[in-house]
């Protein structure tokens, strides 16, 4: 005897391994190949920008492969010497020797597993993007600067300054066949976005350093070609302690990490968007790049981050497992020991081109168009220049210290108007923002346009209002009521002028006023003290707002709607309809019924005053759960005169349900009980009962006068709307709940 999970099949290891190899041939086979193609080229340009020797590029690409793919937080991450870093290792190279770049370098990456081990790698993330965009940006500059020069034939210089001053000489010393190798390339690059995508298979920059190699070949002048002593294993070699100052080896140590660190996470993040359900573990990636850059430096290699470029180009050529980003390490590996001959052919002019068009794409539009519109373009030109004509770090800090003082400045603004009201002795003081002390001699300012004589109502649209400020109000009020002139708060924001001395100020939370204005009272005492407190909060909260809408409508009566509902008092009309003065005209009673003719007038009064006299457009009856009437009805509890006589014009209603209504069964569906299914039968009988109304009738004839019924659901504050063959569902789209057909 075997049960169901004995018999059914199960997959051994083989098979598996066997599927898992099938996978990575179908898809990251291709993928590692093609992320090859494009990570060689830029390898070795990035070392040969970066002053350092070339096996260093490779073996940083290859270690990026291996060791990042191998332990990073991402599966498809591309990691590798980047240009981000090239300005950094070029300044490090030549103030402390390759030897010691790499020591440096060894440092950096034990600086970036310490962060990814103390979980602070989203922190990163809190860099402004403004700073980050201007970084790129200007080591985009600092690239193509340096790299001018190769592709005219010279070399390239340590700074801008230098780069920028030799230039003009450097025109006049152009060597024609670097010059014509390096314009290939960049022509290569910008036309190949528009060659055939089956054609744009075979990455752009393998074509046209390939083609400019060719090129150099059959050229009849001179052209400066790579220098590569040995083969990558001869390449191998430990760091140096570095000899000179202690402080600024740590600096060019953080300096690296951060900006590996950084570089990688943006790129995690972008990948992550373009894989849904790929989801990038930021710690372990910190581990991950830490560890790869720990390994390089030991090896000789440059330093490593995740490269944007690489990775989306992975993802985009159907990656989908570590295995792609190991094999491109593994292809490098093989190329560069078994055809180092080649690297040898490849001109410097050629990555010069390369790097120089790396360099422009750095320089984003888009990036610069968002700056401006986010009023953050002094952050960006500052961070950019700095990077240019400073070094890297001090750029950064510029940007950084540049953000943050546009973000106090954005903060602790605040916007002050004084203006009369026209055709009256009153003036509004307008107050938006956040109230602190610095806001004094704005506020003092504006305060002194206010004429002695006028009456002036302060609105205080703050969510900030600290003691300093509290105090010269309080005080500037005093003095303008002692000369027989009214000072109003309409307080529009969260905080109050009556608990800025509560204790030390702080910022509310936006629900907390929202509360105020529409949740009930919650205070001791009795009923007059708590409409008096309420009159008071409504006078200072937002008796202001009101004023200019209801002194519209002091000469006219002009409902749009005529709105039943029931006398409990948990139904607040305006609030569930989302409607101001002048839009509702309201009529409650208990059990939101609509008595025969014959029976109550008052209702019907009103009904025939909404429709006859103010031309109303809709006519809503609106139950609501847990109503008392209806639970009265349901259980016909004997109810003393008076009530109970009231509650015989619902016994259709009750009549109506017990004969199987199909609101009721609508209702029972959709999970409400006995006593609320009565409920929402009650309004489709009244909304019957109206529709016999010769005066509804003649509206809705006459002037498309719309009948419809809503049920309020208390225990969710879902609105429902009631018909009289169902119910449904207010939303973005209306969702109809009706029974099963029988």
């Amino acid at each position: 005897m075997s049960t169901d999970t004995d018999s059914a099949p199960r997959t051994s290891p083989h098979a598996h391994m066997a599927d898992r190899l099938t996978r990575i041939a179908r898809n990251d086979l291709p993928a590692s190949i093609v992320v090859f193609l494009v990570a060689l080229p830029l390898s070795i340009g990035v070392a040969v920008a970066a002053g350092a020797p070339v096996a260093a590029g490779l073996i940083a690409a290859v270690v990026g492969g291996v060791v990042a793919g191998l332990l990073g937080g991402s599966s498809i991450q591309v990691s590798g010497p980047t240009a981000s870093l090239t300005v950094v290792v070029a300044e490090s190279v030549h103030h402390f020797g390759w030897a010691a770049t790499c020591f440096i370098t060894v440092g950096a990456g034990v600086l970036q597993i310490l962060f990814g081990l103390s979980r602070v790698a989203r922190a990163a993330l809190a860099i402004a993007p403004v700073v980050v965009h201007g970084m790129l940006a200007g080591i985009g500059v600092v690239i193509a600067l340096q790299q001018v020069h190769v592709l005219l034939g010279g070399n390239s210089l340590s700074s801008s300054f230098a780069a920028l001053a030799a230039l003009p000489q450097q025109l006049t010393s152009v060597r024609t066949g670097d010059l014509c190798v390096g314009l290939v390339v960049i022509v290569i690059l910008i036309a190949w976005r528009f060659v055939p995508p089956r054609v744009r298979m075979i990455p752009g920059p393998l074509v046209a350093v390939v083609t400019a190699t060719l090129l150099a070949l059959v050229l009849p002048t001179h052209v400066e070609r790579i220098v590569l002593n040995g083969s990558l294993l001869d390449s191998l070699g430990l760091p140096a302690v570095p000899s000179g100052g202690t402080t600024a080896v740590i600096t060019t140590m953080v300096t690296i990490a951060l900006i590996a660190s950084v570089e990688s996470l943006l790129s995690a993040v972008a990948v992550d968007k373009m894989r849904p359900g790929h989801r990038t573990d930021f710690d372990r990636e910190l581990i991950g790049q830490g560890s790869a850059n720990v390994v390089s430096g030991l090896l000789g290699g440059l330093p490593i981050a995740a490269v944007i470029v690489r990775s989306i180009t992975n993802a985009n050529a159907g990656a989908r497992s570590r295995a792609s980003t190991v094999l491109h390490g593994v292809w490098i590996l093989l190329f560069a020991v078994a055809l180092a001959g080649l690297v040898r052919q490849i001109p410097t002019a050629a990555l010069a081109g390369l790097l120089i068009f790396v360099g422009a794409q750095l320089i984003k539009l888009a990036h610069i168009r968002l700056a401006r519109r986010a009023g953050e373009m002094y952050v960006y030109l500052a961070t950019v220049l700095g990077v240019v004509f400073l070094n890297l770090l001090q750029g950064m800090v510029l940007g950084l210290v540049l953000a943050f003082a546009l973000l106090l400045w954005r903060v602790v603004r605040v916007t002050i108007v004084a203006a009369p009201v026209p055709g009256s002795r009153r003036w509004v003081v307008g107050i938006d923002g956040t109230c602190t002390f610095l806001a004094l001699p704005k506020l003092t300012a504006e305060l002194a346009k206010v004429p002695a004589g006028a009456d002036v109502t302060v609105e205080m649209t703050v969510d900030f209002l600290d003691h300093a400020t509290h105090e010269f109000l309080t005080e500037w009020a005093r003095e303008r009521e002692s000369v027989s002139a009214t000072v109003e708060f309409a307080e529009l924001g969260s905080a109050r002028m009556a608990t800025a001395l509560a204790g030390p100020p702080e910022r509310r939370h936006v629900r907390q006023v929202i509360d105020q204005v529409i949740g009930p009272w919650r205070r001791s005492g009795n009923g007059e003290d708590r409409i008096a407190a309420g009159i008071a909060a409504y006078h200072r909260g937002h008796a202001h707002v009101l004023r200019p809408h209801l002194d519209k409508l002091r000469h006219r009566h002009d409902a749009d709607s005529f709105f039943l509902t029931c006398a409990d008092a948990r139904i607040v009309p305006n609030v569930i309809t989302n409607s101001g003065p002048g839009d509702l005209f309201t009529v409650r009673n208990v059990g939101n019924l609509v008595p025969v003719r014959g029976g109550d007038v008052s209702v019907e009064a009103a009904l025939i005053y909404a429709l006859e006299r103010l031309d109303v457009r809709a006519v809503v009856v609106c139950g609501h759960s847990g109503c008392g009437a209806m639970e009265a009805l349901h259980r016909e509890v004997r109810a003393g005169t008076g009530l109970g006589d009231w509650l015989a014009h619902a016994r259709p209603s009750l009549e109506r349900y017990r004969l199987g209504h199909p609101v009721a069964a609508a209702a029972a569906v959709a999970g409400f009980g006995e006593v609320d299914q009565l409920g929402m039968v009650n309004v489709a009988v009244q909304l019957e009962t109206l529709h016999a109304h010769p005066v509804v009738r003649r509206g809705i004839e006459e002037r498309g006068v719309a009948v419809s019924g809503l049920f309020f659901d208390l225990a969710t504050a879902r609105v429902i709307e009631v018909m009289v063959d169902g119910i449904a569902e207010f939303g973005d789209q209306e969702r109809r709940i009706a029974p099963e057909p029988v």
